[in-house]
């Protein structure tokens, strides 16, 4: 694993605040996915949420597949929640274009995980088999039952529940490479 020349990549792209992690060390709890289920008007509703994704237990195994992985940070402060997607659309094909790149560096074993749901679509279709654009869909962390919260906090990442929409926000992205 070549990491400053990954590194590199990572700041031409625009991406300069990340850390490297080991995958085996995010950690994965059932709340999440709860969470989701029980909290998310998204739930059911996108190709890359649950019901569609994998099971916890699966998401565990997944991740322990991976010896390298670099949490991206994204500092942001918007005026109106409707600001999020069009921050989303402008952000998340800038990172599919970084892990092409990655991709083409000789790492065939690499996965993106958007900071926000995908945006691909103006609706989503919410089957997987039926999905227009799977080479531009990518889940979250949450949806692989990914505690965000503690896995970042354990990298001296900065993450509360915000109140207020003028609060700024902190949103990470994951890239496993291997």
């Amino acid at each position: 694993m070549n990491k400053k020349k990954l590194e590199t990549l990572f700041k031409e792209h625009g991406f300069k605040d990340f850390k490297w992690l080991n995958p085996k060390n995010i950690q994965v709890a059932h709340w999440v996915r709860m969470k989701c289920q029980f909290g998310c008007d998204d739930y059911g509703r996108r190709v890359c949420c649950p019901p569609n994704m994998p099971s916890k237990s699966e998401c565990e195994d997944f991740f322990k597949e991976y010896t390298h992985g670099v949490v991206f940070h994204f500092k942001k402060k918007l005026a109106k929640p409707e600001d999020r997607t069009k921050w989303y659309k402008v952000l998340n094909p800038k990172l599919l274009e970084l892990e092409r790149q990655v991709f083409f560096l000789g790492y065939h074993k690499i996965l993106l995980m958007f900071m926000s749901h995908c945006v691909s679509c103006k609706e989503c279709v919410a089957n997987l088999d039926e999905c227009r654009h799977p080479e531009k869909s990518r889940p979250t962390p949450e949806a692989f039952c990914v505690d965000v919260f503690s896995t970042v906090r354990e990298l001296g990442y900065p993450i509360e529940v915000l109140t207020d929409y003028k609060d700024t926000m902190n949103r990470y992205a994951f890239l496993l490479i291997e």
